[in-house]
């Protein structure tokens, strides 16, 4: 079961590079796992899994690392931020209504998205823009691991409206490299289970390569349209979850 499952998670990430943590944390806490010990084994499976989807892009030369290194900075002060918000309060409490939160969010802008697609002004991305987005989804991800995916690509495609297929590099990149770092808080802590992220990451990268394979031969416009509802569908999972 976790080999299938790191499959599926794995062509999701590889497709469009959202997917990793909304399907795979609320899949592990289905199956009993603790929902700390969820989180930080998914950051460990999101590292391995990202850096395989990442050399395959960097091949394709699909990466913008201007936009990649302005959400890490972001992202930065927000991890250490997570690492004290973990040893001081409740866990559980901040992983449910973050988690929840989350959830409604992805649900209200995939379905106005949905139903009446262009409702957003384009906008031009600034630096503290980037900025910004890289601190709130790098606190999301220190409590539920979701959100480097799945918030990135929303704002990129939907607002900024780059291509899809850009975006999918953009999101892996910086997706790889923030949840690497949440990882070190959580190991640090002892909330991860090494034997359950083996077969998950042996399921997940042959996942990672035909998803990669499936992108660069996806109309831009059908990639956004699943993309959208992938965010729709993922965010009723969050919130029923």
């Amino acid at each position: 079961m976790l080999p299938l499952l790191g499959f599926v998670v794995g062509f999701l990430v590889g497709l469009s590079g959202i997917g990793g943590g909304a399907l795979m944390t609320p899949s592990l806490i289905f199956l009993g796992v603790e929902p700390l010990v969820a989180v930080g084994s998914d950051l460990l499976f999101a590292s391995v899994t990202k850096m395989f989807g990442l050399v395959l892009y960097q091949k394709r030369g699909r990466i913008k690392w201007n936009l990649v290194a302005g959400l890490l900075l972001g992202s930065l002060p927000a991890v250490g931020l997570g690492f004290l918000i973990l040893k001081t309060f409740s866990k559980d409490t901040l992983n449910h209504y973050l988690t929840l939160f989350l959830g409604v969010t992805l649900i209200a802008s995939s379905f106005l998205n949905i139903v009446k697609e262009r409702l957003y002004p384009k906008i031009k991305i600034k630096p503290y823009q980037l900025y910004f987005l890289g601190f709130v989804v790098g606190l999301i991800v220190q409590f539920t691991s979701v959100g480097a995916g799945v918030v990135v690509t929303f704002v990129l495609v939907n607002l900024a409206r780059l291509s899809p297929k850009d975006v999918a590099g953009v999101s892996i990149a910086y997706g790889l490299m923030l949840s690497a770092l949440s990882f070190l808080n959580y190991a640090y802590l002892g909330f991860v289970n090494l034997r359950m992220v083996g077969p998950l990451i042996a399921g997940s990268l042959p996942g990672v390569y035909v998803g990669v394979q499936v992108n660069s031969k996806v109309d831009e416009e059908k990639l956004r349209k699943l993309i959208n509802f992938i965010i729709l569908v993922l965010g009723v999972a969050i919130v029923v979850v």
